[in-house]
């Protein structure tokens, strides 16, 4: 037990003497992970303006409304512009999208309201390809403002005499509806009529028109009342989790410099076991990783106001069995690599291409579905949905067990190989 621990400590004391490297290795991922935070929403804040360009060639009542109405919606900010202007603005990426209403905007778009026949007018939308997602938030809002507006001026009086009208006299001479239906419809015009008689001395901002039915709340589902989300939960999960594997790869990377310089050889001459060789391989690169992602969770919690929401045994769980995949990750280079320059390029790709799939650059529910069900087999991915769960989601240690579970079996699957595979004579 002695040599063991002997060769642990060794291996813990060595690493942590280059207090140079140690640094680098821990301001590395926290400058990162606080670049991707603070990209990817940081501390809750008010959500940024969409910036839109307007261009409104129809200048009637209708369109100027719409204009106004958006111009007053927080979710947009509004330029006016002509239509050269606004596709410039979008393809130099200054405007999210560019919104044209065409000349005889208003006066089409009443007509169409309450005639399904007739031809109705277009809105040219303008947008950027790299920001496809805002396509469907400017359609969706525009789609509320133009409704409102035109039915506006389609109950207002100004149109009374003249959409109602036409709209009536389509209805009296139209020979496929029946007769009841007809019936009901020149009731109804007639009702408008009255109700625009009575209020015609009102104000244009009386004038009714369709409206949002309903209003929306929005409750965070995080860990409480009181608790909102954090990206920084996320970055510091992801970064940490790349990171500490790259230093993974150092530690194996340094059994294939012992073997060259022929520090393996006596140490294999040394009365120890292959297990304590292997096993104090294994327990020094643990506890490395372990201070590692500890370090970086300090910082995380004391400078980017990231919190342990949920069980906090969890955490130590999800952080302890992960800091054993990263062993065992490094033991399984050292076993199948041959040279270190060769081993490190490829040791290199595969943790990138982990951390990649795992969700620790961008999170998982970007990725298509198929994609999303298919990363269910790469470690990495339990890895940083075990630290979101135990930090933002605030669950208890029962969601911890699955992502402890998976690694715990990688771990040992990664252990056996190598040990295996390994090169004793060397």
């Amino acid at each position: 037990m002695k040599p063991f621990l002997a060769l642990a400590r060794a291996d813990i004391a060595m690493y942590l003497s280059n207090r140079r490297a140690l640094v680098v290795t821990l301001a590395a991922p926290i400058l990162i992970a606080a670049f991707f935070g603070a990209v990817l929403g940081g501390a809750p804040k008010k959500p940024s303006r969409v910036p839109i360009a307007v261009v409104d060639q129809d200048g009637s009542a209708v369109s100027k409304r719409i204009v106004a109405a958006m111009k007053v919606d927080s979710t947009f900010l509004v330029e006016d512009t002509d239509e050269p202007g606004a596709v410039e603005l979008v393809r130099k990426g200054k405007a999210r999208a560019g919104v044209v209403f065409g000349p005889g905007f208003g006066d089409a778009a009443a007509k169409a309201l309450f005639r399904p026949g007739a031809k109705k007018p277009g809105i040219t939308v303008h947008y950027d390809p790299s920001q496809a997602v805002t396509l469907s938030l400017v359609k969706g809002l525009l789609s509320q403002h133009v409704m409102g507006a035109v039915s506006t001026a389609a109950f207002g009086p100004d149109a009374t005499g003249r959409v109602m009208g036409e709209t009536r006299r389509d209805v009296e001479a139209s020979s496929d509806m029946d007769e009841r239906t007809r019936r009901d419809l020149l009731a109804l015009f007639d009702s408008v009529e009255r109700i625009q008689a009575r209020e015609g001395n009102a104000g244009a901002g009386a004038m009714p028109g369709f409206t949002m039915p309903f209003e929306t709340r929005e409750v965070e589902a995080t860990a409480g009342a009181n608790r909102r989300y954090n990206a920084y939960a996320h970055s510091f999960a992801g970064m940490g989790v790349q990171f500490v594997l790259f230093m993974g790869i150092e530690f194996g990377i340094a059994v294939l410099l012992m073997r060259r310089t022929g520090i393996w050889k006596r140490l294999r001459a040394a009365p120890v076991t292959r297990a304590t060789l292997l096993g104090s391989r294994i327990v020094s690169g643990s506890a490395i990783a372990a201070i590692l992602m500890a370090g970086i969770y300090a910082a995380a919690i004391a400078g980017f106001g990231v919190r342990i929401e949920g069980s906090i045994a969890g955490f130590a769980g999800v952080l302890l069995a992960f800091s054993l995949f990263t062993a065992t990750f490094g033991l399984l280079i050292a076993a199948v690599g041959r040279t270190p320059e060769a081993t490190r390029g490829i040791a290199i790709v595969a943790t990138l291409v982990l951390v990649m799939l795992g969700g620790a650059w961008v999170p998982t529910f970007v990725f298509p579905e198929w994609l999303q069900s298919a990363t269910l087999v790469v470690p990495t991915r339990w890895a940083i949905d075990g630290l979101e769960a135990m930090t933002w989601r605030g669950s208890g240690f029962d969601a911890a067990l699955a992502p402890i579970g998976v690694m715990l079996a990688f771990s040992a699957a990664f252990a056996a190989i190598a040990v295996k595979a390994f090169n004793w004579e060397e």
